[in-house]
């Protein structure tokens, strides 16, 4: 029998596995919220992608505890400028997408 501390090891590389693919999946949702978004409302989704901001814990409207994790992201509303986003998933759903505001013309 394997010793005690080999298992956890090996359930502890299990875990940190599972979290990162999830993570991916996750990541590959808020990027897609972020372009759909900004092609709504007419504006550059920038450079493509989304940055890992924040993880944590939060309860769903069942109560039930998930994972909250926050990406930011830059836009355009002109094309000349740079302005920030930010995208908080629970779980894999989509929970709050945010523009920092801009002049509408």
């Amino acid at each position: 029998m394997p010793p005690f501390g080999e298992i956890l090891a090996i359930l502890a590389l299990a875990a940190v596995a599972l979290l990162w693919a999830d993570s991916l999946r996750v990541r590959e949702r808020a990027l897609q919220a972020g372009r759909s978004a900004c092609e709504r409302h007419g504006l550059q989704f920038l450079d493509d992608t989304v940055s890992f901001a924040r993880l944590r814990l939060a309860r769903d409207e069942d109560g039930r505890l998930q994972i909250a994790r926050t990406y930011s992201f830059e836009f355009s509303d002109t094309g000349n400028n740079r302005r920030d986003g930010a995208i908080v998933m629970l779980g894999d759903r989509l929970l709050d997408l945010q523009f920092e505001p801009y002049p509408i013309q």
